[in-house]
């Protein structure tokens, strides 16, 4: 064999040998992030209450406050979240990858209710919630793309 084919056939079997071995550091990398993401779902799984929807430091609603013994939630299963406010309803599906959350569009009733404000609140910041933060699996916070605008969750008791 001449050596020009020689030099050609080793050099294609180093780099078949190089583009190999770096699949395994993609492959861990990939393992990894997809045990951050399933972790991050269980942890947002089932029932939470809302606290506070915030877009400035004087500009929130606190949901208890607008309508004092209803209970506004947001259950998160499977690949969907749920909203309930004090006379409205929102679903939509929602992915979770590492901390970065995505609520997509979904259904909303649109009863007309004494008091909005929950409704107007979440119509508003929804669209814009683009991570999420939980803390001893208790309280979540979904952070808004603006800044200072997020939503605060406590995990709902079983209780209540």
């Amino acid at each position: 064999m001449k050596p020009e084919i020689k030099l050609c056939l080793i050099a294609f079997a180093a780099i078949g040998a190089m583009s190999c071995s770096g699949n395994k550091n993609e492959t861990a990398v990939t393992n990894e992030s997809m045990a951050q993401d399933v972790a991050a779902y269980a942890d947002i799984k089932g029932q939470w209450n809302l606290e506070n929807i915030v877009f400035s430091d004087s500009d929130y609603v606190r949901p208890s406050d607008e309508v004092p013994g209803v209970c506004q939630y947001i259950v998160f299963e499977d690949s969907t979240y749920h909203i309930h406010t004090n006379c409205n309803t929102f679903s939509g599906a929602f992915s979770i990858k590492g901390d970065s959350i995505t609520l997509g569009d979904g259904a909303m009733t649109e009863m007309a209710c004494d008091n909005m404000a929950t409704e107007d609140a979440l119509r508003k910041i929804l669209p814009n919630i683009a991570t999420v933060y939980i803390e001893n699996d208790s309280i979540a916070r979904l952070d808004s793309r603006n800044p200072s605008e997020y939503i605060v969750l406590r995990k709902t008791s079983e209780e209540e």
